[in-house]
């Protein structure tokens, strides 16, 4: 192999070893900015948008990547000195590995270092989507009244009037606020987080921030915003620390941050925009009039599939997904969640069968190449059961059926919210509610139900004997039989 290539503009035409971009990166002005440059949207979005550019001369729709929170300055002395260039590693279940370096981040801008450049580039005509990957606690909604938080420290200062936006909020209404002003048409905001009506979400989220400061501008968004609905999909790890040096040797390119990916990958995508949009149909997005069916399909068994391996397999001593995914115990705890109470929630999906959808599923957990972890899975889960697991729970107990599996993976998070696994070592609880959640859960081993009395988390689940009986025999087991005899009991009973 020839000598070691650093990955930057300049350097492109020496790499030989790997597909690299060969359109004009910098031709147009941006015609999109993402908020929450991650490994997810360097996996899926800008791999789409990587396609389109590639197929189609001198399109405007390149990317300028902002980050917000001072966590995102790694992103930024990552991609600034690459010019925006990273390599896309797929890993196949059978071995195949391939990299390619993609072009489509052009420009990433840190808005604590200049807000203002950030606000004009938002604000500027050739700006036509502000899309986003902020995560699910990103919007901002309370907890106690399930509505936008006024009153949370960053965007209570943003509120203030004249201040300098910090947040996503405040830098994307300001925009608005500045193209209204100058007759410029409305961007659209494309959310392309796992929340159920994620367009719905950021709709309610941004015009009520744009309510408190101006109802006149929360009314022209209203009119004038268009917040499309999207379903993604691509299980993408956090970046291995042997990467970079797996990807050196084998390539011969110098990333500071490469990305790791399935190969599978999914986007479906309400086709509501308010300024036009790239042709995303031509690089193998699903452009359709409702993704509802879809999001339902994908949140209910692959994201709750996922709460369903990860609690267990922890408990069971696994730390990557496809180990445990391997363990027959497991992959039967899988299924029965996936076709007996996930499945029975979901209207049908168009284009899809559900059998072969989970046959796939599993096959993609299993994948040892990715290397995913569990802990991963398993972090933030008071962002993610309330929004994956708690309304199938719901849906099965008002249609009156079983949530015995559905339960039982609430009382593993319980369990595992102990902060201590079946061998007495130290489980690190990462979790922004972890204050709340690891009293609670030790507190329920002499008080059954005070894991799931937080309304806001499992609403009424607490007072639904459908759901208490399951739950707290789940629970018992845990803690007396071990989590490998509970599931094997519950798979027993309910053959």
């Amino acid at each position: 192999m020839s000598s070691p290539v650093r990955l930057d503009e300049a350097h492109l035409p020496q790499i030989g070893s790997i597909a690299v971009p060969t359109y004009r990166r910098r031709q147009n002005p941006c015609g999109m900015v993402h908020f929450g440059v991650g490994g997810f949207h360097r996996a899926h979005q800008a791999m789409y948008v990587d396609r389109l550019l590639a197929a189609t001369p001198l399109p405007p729709w390149s990317i300028c990547g902002v980050g917000v929170l001072p966590g995102d300055a790694r992103m930024r002395d990552a991609l600034v000195p690459q010019d925006g260039l990273y390599t896309l590693t797929l890993k196949h279940p059978d071995g195949v590995v391939e990299t390619s370096v993609i072009g489509s981040i052009v420009d990433y801008l840190f808005a604590p270092d200049d807000p203002e450049q950030v606000i004009e580039t938002l604000a500027a005509p050739t700006t036509r989507i502000v899309s986003l990957t902020v995560t699910e606690g990103g919007y901002n909604i309370s907890g106690a009244t399930g509505e936008f938080d006024l009153s949370a420290p960053d965007v209570a200062a943003d509120l203030v009037p004249n201040a300098i936006p910090r947040t996503t909020f405040g830098l994307i209404t300001e925009a608005l606020r500045r193209r209204r002003a100058r007759g410029i048409a409305s961007f659209t905001v494309m959310s392309c987080d796992n929340i159920p009506g994620n367009g719905h979400m950021a709709r309610r989220v941004f015009t009520a921030f744009a309510r408190a400061q101006e109802p006149a501008l929360a009314e022209w968004m209203q009119l004038h915003t268009s917040f499309p609905n999207s379903m993604v999909d691509r299980i993408t790890p956090a970046t291995p620390t042997d990467l970079a040096d797996e990807v050196a040797a084998r390539t011969g390119v110098i990333d500071r941050w490469p990305v790791v990916a399935e190969p599978f990958t999914q986007w479906v995508l309400e086709d509501d925009f308010s300024a036009g949009r790239p042709a995303f149909e031509a690089v193998g997005v699903q452009m359709v009039t409702d993704v509802a069916p879809y999001e339902l399909m994908k949140l209910r068994l692959l994201n709750a599939g996922h709460q369903t391996l990860c609690y267990v397999g922890y408990l069971m001593g696994y730390r990557k997904v496809d180990e445990a995914t391997a363990d027959p115990l497991v992959q039967r705890l899988l299924r029965a969640y996936m076709q007996q109470e996930g499945r029975p929630t979901l209207a049908a999906v168009p284009g899809v069968d559900l059998d072969v959808y989970i046959d796939t599923l599993i096959e993609r957990f299993a994948n040892p190449a990715i290397g995913d972890t569990i802990a991963r899975l398993c972090a933030e889960s008071s962002d993610r059961i309330p929004q994956w697991l708690v309304p199938v729970v719901a849906q099965r107990l008002d249609a009156g059926g079983s949530v015995r599996f559905a339960a039982a993976v609430i009382a593993a998070w319980t369990r595992y919210a102990e902060g201590v696994d079946e061998q007495g070592e130290p489980i690190e609880i990462v979790d922004q509610r972890r204050d709340l959640l690891v009293p609670l859960a030790r507190r329920s081993r002499d008080e059954p139900l005070a894991f799931v009395s937080v309304p806001d988390l499992f609403g009424d689940l607490a007072q639904r004997p459908g759901f208490v009986e399951p739950y707290t025999w789940a629970l018992a087991r845990l803690r007396t039989v071990g989590v490998r005899a509970m599931v094997d009991e519950l798979l027993k009973d309910s053959a």
